[in-house]
C-alpha cells in the first residue's frame, strides 16, 4: 500500500482557485502544487480559507474559478473550474483523491469492515473478496485489526478517525486530504491519530492536512502553507514558514498559537 516517491512530479497542481459564499470572497486566486510522495500543511486563523481550499482541491464545494489538476501527466484528472464541467468529468476528478473529515462521517449501521469496503466495492466496482483483503490490511496498518466486526458506536473518537483514514486509503486515492482531523477529539485522543498520519507521510503518502496542531505540522510536513484573508502569504519549508517567517502577519499568528499567555 506503500505509493513510490517521484519527488519531480507534482500530485497537485492549483492556479488561480477561487471560491465566493454570497458577497463574501473566501479564495482570491489560491495557487500552490503539491510534489507526489510529500506531505503539504495548510495553517491559519479560523475564516482564513483553509478548510474551503481543502473541500475545492475534492470539489465538495467546487471553486467558482481556477484549474486544478490531480495526477501526474499521464494518470491524472486536470479541472478548468470556470467552465462547465459533466457529471461524469467531476466523478473521475473527484475519484482521485480521499477525504478524511473533522467528525469521521462513519455509517453508522455498517460494521468497520463495511465502511471501509463501501467504497471500493459500489463506487469503484472492485470484487469483495479483493476489498475486504485491503481493507483487512489497512485495519491493522492503523492499528485496529481487532476491530472490523464492531460499528462505530462501539470505538472511540479516535478509533473512528483512524477507520476514517483506512476509508480512504482503500480508495489508492492519489492524494489523502485531512481537514482539521484531530480537531473534534479529546486530547488525550489527539496522539493516535497523529501517529498514523505520520506513519503515511514515512511510507510516501502524498498528503494535504488542514491543521491547527503547529508542533506535528512542523514535524510531519515537507511543505507549510500559511492562509489568511483568502491567499497564502507564505510558503516554503516549515523551518522556514513555522521557523523563520518571513510575513509580520504570520509571526503574529504564530506567535498567539505557540505562547497563547
Amino acid at each position: 500500500m506503500t505509493e513510490p516517491t517521484e519527488p519531480t512530479e507534482y500530485r497537485v497542481t492549483a492556479a488561480g482557485v477561487r471560491k465566493a459564499f454570497g458577497d463574501n470572497q473566501v479564495l482570491k486566486g489560491v495557487s500552490f502544487t503539491v510534489p507526489r510522495g510529500s506531505a503539504t500543511t495548510i495553517i491559519g486563523p479560523s475564516g482564513s480559507g483553509k478548510t474551503t481550499l481543502l473541500r475545492a482541491l475534492n470539489a465538495l464545494d467546487p471553486p467558482d474559478a481556477g484549474v486544478i489538476r490531480i495526477g501526474g501527466p499521464q494518470d491524472g484528472v486536470e479541472v478548468d473550474f470556470s467552465k462547465p464541467v459533466s457529471k461524469e468529468w467531476l466523478r473521475r476528478y473527484r475519484a482521485q483523491s480521499g477525504f478524511v473529515f473533522q467528525s469521521h462521517n462513519l455509517f453508522p449501521h455498517k460494521t468497520v469492515l463495511q465502511n471501509i469496503t463501501e467504497g471500493p466495492i459500489v463506487a469503484q466496482k472492485r470484487p469483495r473478496e479483493e476489498a475486504e483483503a485491503e481493507a483487512v490490511e489497512l485495519l491493522d496498518q492503523v492499528g485496529l485489526a481487532d476491530k472490523r466486526d464492531q460499528y462505530p458506536f462501539q470505538l472511540s473518537g479516535g478509533q473512528q478517525q483512524r477507520v476514517g483514514i483506512a476509508r480512504a486509503l482503500a480508495l489508492r486515492p492519489k492524494v489523502v486530504l485531512f481537514d482539521e482531523p484531530t480537531s473534534a477529539l479529546d486530547p488525550e485522543l489527539v496522539g493516535e491519530v497523529l501517529a498514523v498520519i505520520r506513519d503515511l507521510a514515512v511510507e510516501g503518502w502524498t498528503l494535504v492536512i488542514v491543521t491547527h496542531e503547529i508542533q506535528f505540522a512542523r514535524a510531519v510536513s515537507d511543505q507549510v502553507l500559511f492562509t489568511d484573508g483568502g491567499v497564502i502569504l507564505e510558503q516554503g519549508p516549515p523551518a522556514e514558514v513555522i521557523g523563520d517567517p518571513k510575513e509580520e502577519r504570520t509571526r503574529q499568528f504564530l506567535q498567539r498559537i505557540l505562547n497563547p499567555l
